[in-house]
């Protein structure tokens, strides 16, 4: 970070600025190093050390004091905004960006304009049905409501397992046509 420089028709409230950015400039890296030790994302460290300067800000008699002693503050309130941020993390329920994503398009699909969609078409599909022959109505409904195979459906029907393949295929082949007709 880079501080301007004082200027000279500064008013005597804003030599605290000089101070702070000597304060700054003596003892950020330190405080960064430390930091760095326990927070293994350089973003996150900079905001806990910024964290650690703006309340250092907020407590002016600490730049009258020596060196050592305001190292040792420093390092102190560094070591209170890791536990603080550690706290924070255990609280916070993260989500991946891949997952929001796939959730978004699910979303999408789940909306109500898309739910009224979907049941349109899926009315539009039954009637369909219901004007197919009455065999083909059965297969349809064998094979798509209760996903049996095809050597399933000719064993429950008592028919070959070809005639019913045949009859599917022009069901879903009528079915097809007529909804792409309306």
């Amino acid at each position: 970070m880079h501080f301007p420089l004082p200027k000279a028709n500064q008013q005597p409230f804003e030599t605290a600025d000089s101070s702070s950015e000597h304060l700054y400039a003596l003892h950020a890296s330190a405080i960064f190093a430390y930091v760095r030790l326990y927070v293994a994302s350089r973003e996150v460290a900079e905001d806990l050390v910024l964290d650690v300067f703006l309340a250092a800000l907020e407590h002016p008699y600490l730049l009258a004091r020596s060196e050592e002693i305001q190292r040792a503050w420093l390092r102190k309130v560094a070591h209170y905004k890791i536990i603080d941020y550690y706290r924070l993390q255990s609280r916070r329920q993260f989500v991946s960006l891949e997952y929001v994503a796939e959730t978004l398009y699910e979303d999408e699909a789940l909306s109500p304009e898309q739910s009224a969609l979907l049941h349109e078409a899926y009315e539009k599909v039954v009637t369909i049905v219901k004007r197919l022959p009455t065999f083909q109505q059965q297969v349809v409904r064998l094979r798509v409501v209760y996903g049996l195979r095809c050597t399933e459906i000719a064993s429950v029907l008592g028919k070959k397992e070809s005639t019913v393949r045949t009859s599917l295929a022009r069901a879903l082949n009528a079915i097809r046509t007529i909804y792409e007709k309306e």
